[in-house]
């Protein structure tokens, strides 16, 4: 399950969305977010489903990587939509003791595990046609004009792209891991609760020691190669918006003003 996790993939491609530049990836995503949390009937998530399943269609990735990267939050989706289920007061449909299902909690449900498998995948979509390198560019150039503020923008940029890098080997690391101390006769599967728990601690230590390692190494490496910083620092291949970028930029602006009238008429 460790290896479905695709955030911070990357997989090669020559998409309309692999070739759009990061900043117009990184602005849709946002507003595609925002759009998400604004809609609140079953006409504006129908908008977003199918304004996700064109991306993912034209990212030309295929629809078994996102899948994956569903299934390690399964559970979560599911004890949530549960939740949403049980707990939403309204109009009684079936009811056992304390526990109660309503019409309104169905319908929340629905709409919370929608928009949670909207989140992980588009989350996926950005890291799958966007290559670290590129996408720290990005968010540095969005973040250059706070520089007047004292925002350190390359610095931030090199922080969230690394632990972005880092999620896919820090999982294949655990992975290595487990399958170690299970064959050392380590049980992760049986017990209660508390002892799971108990049973992942002796994963923690290596884990923890593997990434700290890791890091010096990536430091030291980035040291011999002359880093010091973001200031005076060029690039071989400069980012610029063409016409696609705009037309992206404008797709999702009016994605989200669809979901700000979905939310008004209906």
């Amino acid at each position: 399950m460790l290896r479905d996790v695709t955030i911070g993939q990357y997989l090669p491609g020559n998409s309309l969305l692999h070739r759009l530049d990061p900043r117009s990836k990184i602005n849709g995503v946002l507003f595609f977010m925002i759009s998400l949390f604004v809609i609140n009937n079953m006409v504006g998530y129908w908008l977003m489903v199918i304004s996700a399943v064109g991306m993912i269609l034209l990212s030309r990735i295929p629809l078994k990587y996102f899948l994956k990267g569903i299934k390690p939050l399964l559970l979560i989706i599911i004890l949530t939509v549960i939740l949403q289920a049980l707990m939403t007061p309204g109009e009684i449909i079936w009811q056992w003791k304390f526990l109660h299902v309503t019409k309104e909690g169905l319908i929340q449900a629905l709409f919370m595990g929608t928009r949670l498998v909207l989140l992980v995948s588009i989350t996926s979509l950005l890291t799958l046609t966007t290559t670290p390198i590129v996408l720290t560019e990005g968010i540095e150039k969005m973040l250059n004009p706070f520089k007047v503020i004292g925002v350190p923008a390359h610095e931030l940029a090199m922080m969230m792209t690394i632990a972005l890098r880092f999620i896919p080997t820090l999982i294949e690391e655990t992975d290595k891991i487990m399958k170690a101390q299970a064959a050392r006769g380590a049980d992760f599967e049986s017990g209660n609760l508390i002892k799971r728990v108990n049973a992942l601690i002796p994963i923690l230590v290596p884990l923890f020691l593997s990434a700290l390692k890791r890091a010096e190494d990536l430091a030291t490496a980035m040291e011999a190669r002359g880093y010091h910083g973001g200031e005076g620092r060029t690039r071989l291949k400069e980012l610029h918006f063409a016409g696609k970028d705009y037309g992206a930029f404008g797709m999702a602006v009016i994605l989200l003003l669809a979901a700000i009238a979905t939310r008004v008429l209906f």
